[in-house]
Order: C-alpha cells, then sequence, then structure tokens
C-alpha cells in the first residue's frame, strides 16, 4: 500500500476517509455470529491526525482493518479519497504500520525498508536510494546496514515507520505501533511522527488504548464503546503542539477521555 504525495493531493475540504453505516460480525467457535462493530459513522478530513481510543475488544483494530481494505464488512463501506474501497486501485497510497515491527531478521535496515519497493517495477538503484531517503527521514541513515538483532525497539519501530512511509502514502493507518515501548522511546518516537506528519502532510488514523498519547498526537480522538463496537464520541483537541502529558490542560482532557470509556 502507497505512492508518492503530489500524486494523491486530497482538497482539505475532504474527507480523506469516509465510513458509512459499516457493521462487521465474525463466526465464534460454536458456529454462531459475534458482533463487533455497529453501525459505525465516522469522517476522517485529509491532512489531520485521529485517534481511535477504546479498552480492549472494542473493535478498534477491525475498523482499522475495513478502512485498509484487509477486512471486508458485512454492512455498509468506506471511501477512499471519495471512491469506495471496493472500486478503489490505488491501495499503494495507503500504508499500513502493525503493532509488531514485523522486520526480517536476515535483512539489514536498508533491505527491511527496500521490501516495500520489491513488488514493482523500479529499478534497484531507485529503490535503494528511497530507502537511504526514508531512513533518513526517520534519522537512522548511519544504521542502514545493521541488523535487527543489533538495533533497540525504539530503532525497530523507526525501521518499520521508515518502510511505511517509503512509497509516501497520503494515508498513514498505525494499529497501536508504540505500544511495546518504554515511556522515554514512546514519547521520541509521537515526535518523529508529528514532524514527519507536518513534513509529508499525510493523513494519519492510529488505534490506541493509551488515553495520553490519543492526547498529545491527536487532531480528533474518536472514543468507542464496547460490544458491538460503536462510536461513543468523538471529542476535537484543540490545544497546540507541542503537547506535554503532564499539563494540566492535557491532563484534563486526559481525564475527559478516560470518562468516556
Amino acid at each position: 500500500m502507497n505512492t508518492a504525495v503530489a500524486a494523491h493531493e486530497v482538497p482539505t475540504d475532504t474527507g480523506a476517509i469516509a465510513v458509512r453505516g459499516v457493521s462487521k460480525w465474525f463466526k465464534s467457535t460454536d458456529g454462531s455470529s459475534l458482533q463487533v462493530l455497529a453501525d459505525i459513522n465516522l469522517t476522517i478530513p485529509a491532512r489531520s491526525i485521529v485517534a481511535i481510543l477504546g479498552a480492549s475488544g472494542c473493535g478498534k483494530s477491525t475498523l482499522l482493518n475495513i478502512i485498509s481494505g484487509l477486512v471486508t464488512p458485512e454492512q455498509g463501506e468506506v471511501l477512499i479519497n471519495g471512491t469506495p474501497s471496493r472500486q478503489f486501485n490505488d491501495w499503494r497510497s495507503v500504508s499500513y504500520m502493525f503493532q509488531e515491527d514485523r522486520l526480517l531478521p536476515w535483512r539489514t535496515a536498508l533491505h527491511n525498508v527496500e521490501f516495500a519497493l520489491e513488488a514493482g517495477s523500479m529499478l534497484h538503484s531507485e529503490r535503494q536510494a528511497r530507502a537511504r531517503e526514508a531512513l533518513r527521514l526517520v534519522g537512522l541513515e548511519a544504521f542502514a546496514d545493521a541488523f535487527p538483532y543489533q538495533l533497540s525497539g525504539g530503532m525497530r519501530s523507526r525501521v518499520a515507520l521508515a518502510r511505511s512511509l517509503v512509497l509516501e502514502p497520503c494515508i498513514l493507518l498505525m494499529d497501536e505501533p508504540f505500544s511495546r515501548l518504554d515511556a522515554m522511546t514512546r514519547a521520541q518516537m509521537h515526535e518523529e511522527l508529528l514532524r514527519i506528519q507536518q513534513l509529508k502532510h499525510m493523513t494519519i488514523v492510529f488505534v490506541t488504548h493509551d488515553v495520553e498519547e490519543a492526547v498529545v498526537l491527536a487532531d480528533t480522538v474518536v472514543v468507542m464503546a464496547p460490544r458491538p463496537g460503536r462510536i461513543r464520541d468523538q471529542v476535537p483537541i484543540a490545544l497546540a503542539r507541542p503537547r506535554d502529558a503532564t499539563e494540566a490542560a492535557t491532563a484534563q482532557l486526559a481525564h475527559q477521555l478516560k470518562s468516556l470509556i
């Protein structure tokens, strides 16, 4: 999923993603159906950062997978840049960063990033140049030849982020990508993500159960209620950046969001 931002400009007054009446059921082990999402309606403006927040089991990741096209809903539809996802043919403009870094242990950082480009017909020299640029973007150009076992958890997350960015997506989907990092490293990744989003003007949608992370990063926090998953509220975050989770205004918003979960 991805491609150059210039080739995928979206007017800022239109939704990059629109979820319309989406419901989803999964089969249980006893053969019965379990509804995991109920009538989800959501519009995500282009170039915004939106957090999907909720307790475990509320369907956050399922919703993200439906937006990404990896899962098909039984009811409703998703529009990507105004096109129904069933007809959308430019999934390379959409990147997905998973909770696990999923780095290939036998490949260097450079070759892990380059892997995202290998499905196309791009010349090897151009693949390497773009992979090096992506590593530079996340501050890891000096570690291009390091293998995953030689990198810290934060550095591995940066490589995974570089791999998600190497094709310059318009939309970046993230499923709790920093949940396994310590607090200091997670804060550093937050700064990196905000810096890159400002530079590349991407639309970012990320799933989290970390209320402070949602307040620090997002323009809007979508709070989900469980069983079946549904949107309880959408809370705009109007605080200026950078945001400090320990400041009174930020802490007050975090308290408000916790009361909604």
